[in-house]
């Protein structure tokens, strides 16, 4: 069933990913509705915890805009988190404050392994009615991006059971019994695939795939155990809905060293974190893809003037986009929860106004 939306206003994102011109070079940032936002924090003491508010719909529509009404940026992503498809799986997620997430049910054996299965779709309604709902209330103003966490980094979680320094229980079942990895990896992509293209469904223009932990691997054992199941995902994506196109985009924290091989993943657009040259990035992938990033996100603890430095050196390094080549500006990973709200004001002034006379 089509769901009617109002036309899109400011289309320079989509343009972007999809390699077209631009005036300027859009910008959105990784965790750009979140707790450095005053108003986000009233907003989750108001839900009463952090799943209360990603699990209601109205809370989850109110976040995703608040970013929007402070700063002019290009696009809106879905407030939620990538652990939802884990925890539809039935491994008990909880966020204990200060402490990040935590499952109650780790997959630790061979028996927990064998009897995953990807969820039930109607488990995550909630997320696909958010999709839905915030889409409409943007009413056309910028595109929404939808997301996941890529098989891999979900394992990370599924296995460790939260957040690691090391991921020396996820690599021992790795290396020991690569056969259980690669059923939950299996599992995983199937799910990641299905939880994206019902998003799609709802109302996303945009998709990401976050592989967080995907720098963590060996070179090899990333090629197999998470590049392989990202590329997966992204042959069972729809790229087109309701006759317009989806793009996709992947970002591997540390992954500067296999670009060229994510490049070949089948997505739109390859996401960088603050350790990879822009213009050997561009040099590299060519017209194979758009490219997205990289400011470091500690930039924005800096005085104005900096900020504004660092974002034209950014820029400069990836250069003016040529036809078939494109660029969206974001940081290197996710907004720090410490940023001054007032850095950020900063941060998109100078990415419009240097990229438009960069143009000019």
């Amino acid at each position: 069933m089509s769901t009617q939306f109002a036309p899109l206003k400011n289309d320079t994102f989509l343009r972007a990913l999809m390699r077209q011109p631009t005036d300027y070079t859009p910008l959105w940032l990784m965790r750009q509705a979140g707790r450095y936002l005053p108003e986000y924090r009233a907003t989750r003491a108001q839900a009463g915890s952090f799943m209360g508010l990603a699990t209601n719909p109205d809370y989850a529509t109110e976040v995703t805009l608040q970013p929007l009404e402070r700063y002019k940026l290009d696009a809106a992503i879905l407030f939620s988190d990538i652990l939802t498809v884990p925890d539809a799986m039935g491994l008990g997620l909880s966020f204990a404050e200060g402490e990040g997430p935590r499952f109650a049910h780790p997959l630790r054996d061979e028996k927990a392994v064998m009897a995953l299965r990807a969820p039930d779709l109607s488990s995550l309604q909630y997320v696909f009615d958010a999709v839905t709902q915030i889409r409409k209330t943007l009413d056309g103003r910028v595109p929404l991006i939808g997301f996941s966490g890529s098989p891999w980094t979900l394992a990370c979680y599924m296995v460790e059971g939260r957040g690691s320094d090391d991921f020396r229980t996820v690599k021992s079942m790795l290396y020991d019994r690569p056969d259980l990895m690669h059923h939950i990896l299996k599992t995983n992509a199937a799910a990641v695939a299905a939880y994206l293209n019902a998003q799609i469904e709802a109302g996303a223009q945009a998709v990401m795939i976050f592989d967080t932990w995907g720098g963590a691997l060996a070179d090899g054992v990333y090629q197999e155990f998470s590049l392989a199941y990202m590329r997966e995902v992204i042959a069972q994506l729809k790229r087109e809905h309701d006759g317009v196109r989806i793009p996709c985009i992947v970002f591997t924290k540390g992954g500067g060293l296999w670009l060229e091989e994510i490049a070949d993943s089948g997505a739109d657009a390859v996401g960088l974190d603050w350790t990879v040259n822009l213009a050997q990035a561009r040099a590299k992938v060519g017209h194979k893809v758009a490219l997205q990033g990289n400011l470091d996100p500690n930039v924005l603890f800096a005085k104005p003037d900096q900020i504004h430095a660092q974002v034209e050196r950014v820029l400069q390094s990836y250069g003016r986009p040529e036809a078939g080549q494109g660029h969206v500006f974001n940081l290197g990973h996710g907004i720090s929860q410490f940023t001054p709200p007032e850095s950020v004001t900063a941060l998109v002034d100078a990415v419009h106004s240097i990229s438009r006379r960069m143009r000019a």
